[in-house]
Formats: C-alpha cells, structure tokens, sequence
C-alpha cells in the first residue's frame, strides 16, 4: 500500500478555485402575462443585441425570475426560436453571477441583432445593462 499524498487534494491545473461561500439566487423563468405587463412598467436598458427590464417584486422572496420574449418583428418561429434560445444562454452564463435576488428581468430580442451578435458580445452587452439598471436602482446614473 502507498502513503497517502501529502496534499490530499491537489488541485488540477484547469479546476477553478473553491466556490464563494455566498449562494448563487435560484433563477426561475416567468411564464404569467401579468408579471411580464409589470417588468414592462419598469426600468429598461437598451443594448445593441437586447432589451433588459428589471422590476424589483415585494414578495420577500430572494429568488431571481428571468422571462424572454421575440416578436414577430424578429422573423419566423425557427429565428424566434434561436433568438430565445439564445438570450437563455446568456442569461444562463451572467444572472448567474450578475443578477440580484428579488428581481424580475425580462429579456427582449432585437430584430437581427439578437440572432447574429457574436454570442461574447451578446452576454457582454447583457453584462452592461445589468450594471447600468442596478446602478440607477441604487441611485446613482
């Protein structure tokens, strides 16, 4: 029988380093017409790729709920579908990290742009309208 290593745990050249001891918020995904009509009263930032609303809920809960939407302006239902899938990807990769519990964002595709934007520049652009929209919550432009 060997010795067991003096590191125990030694860390592989591509792992990351431990997880932050702060819980990532659990992301829903909206599906009810009255909560996206009550993120379209709120506070918008436009991107090149994408519209972002955020509305803060009153609820209590620390959960974070994203919905997505495409309008007929974007092409037919095969680009609709992959400007959705698209911004569920970006969402996927930045509110993970980015979003703020209690918070209802709703993603809007942009004719075009949504489907075409290279997809670091797409979460990139969402990364910006985050950081402009907690801004102006927090009081600040």
């Amino acid at each position: 029988m060997t010795p067991p290593p003096d590191d125990p745990a030694p860390m592989r050249a591509d792992a990351s380093p431990a997880a932050s001891s702060c819980p990532l918020p659990r992301i829903e995904t909206l599906r009810r017409r009255p909560d996206f009509l009550a993120a379209a009263r709120a506070d918008k930032q436009g991107t090149a790729s994408m519209l972002v609303q955020a509305r803060p809920r009153a609820d209590g809960t620390s959960t974070v709920r994203v919905g997505f939407t495409c309008s007929k302006k974007i092409g037919n239902a095969v680009t609709r579908n992959r400007a959705k899938r698209r911004l569920r990807a970006a969402a996927r990769e930045v509110l993970s990290v980015h979003a703020r519990p209690g918070l209802d964002y709703v993603l809007i595709g942009k004719p075009g742009a949504t489907v075409t934007r290279p997809f670091d520049a797409l979460t990139g652009d969402l990364r910006q309208a985050l950081d402009r929209l907690h801004g102006r919550m927090n009081g600040r432009r």
